[in-house]
């Protein structure tokens, strides 16, 4: 059975009319030393019978501690990352400024084989980035979606 996520890319354009895209940096033990390919947009699991806009909107919330945006979302498509799980990822133009980035959490046990069980924050970060800046700074798999994105963006369709 594929493991199925839905995100949200945001993306905005600053004062040199140069692309920006909202990301996040991964949080736990495992993230915290990285920076290069160890942000993601945010995105999340979601069962089979729900709307895949719906999740990316609940997903965004529970990762960034307040709602998405009430933007005119658009599709970017799904994309199979190297794990085989498969984002459907949506896209929309929004100056996002949270005050805070306050993440939900997730139970894991570090060091392994401790038996020391502590929660971490599924986000530690979260800001815009330019294009270039994104492209080394997102995980490998989630780079077509960026393509997808500057691509809707060059041929002028964002619906």
């Amino acid at each position: 059975m594929t493991v199925r996520s839905a995100g949200i890319l945001l993306f905005r354009w600053n004062p040199e009319a140069h692309l920006e895209v909202w990301i996040a940096h991964m949080g736990g033990p495992f993230w915290a030393r990285k920076d290069e390919h160890a942000w993601s947009i945010p995105k999340g699991e979601y069962p089979e019978d729900e709307d895949a806009l719906t999740a990316a909107r609940r997903e965004f919330a529970e990762e960034m501690g307040t709602p998405a945006p009430p933007a005119d979302y658009f599709e970017l498509g799904a994309f199979r990352q190297p794990s085989g799980k498969v984002i459907t990822a949506f896209a929309a133009g929004w100056d996002f400024q949270p005050e805070s980035i306050v993440s939900n959490t997730f139970p894991l046990e570090w060091p392994r084989g401790s038996g020391i069980i502590n929660r971490y924050p599924e986000i530690d970060d979260a800001r815009w980035f330019s294009e270039s800046e994104a492209r080394t700074k997102l995980v490998k798999g989630q780079l077509p979606i960026l393509d997808a994105l500057v691509q809707r963006l060059r041929d002028g369709i964002q619906h």
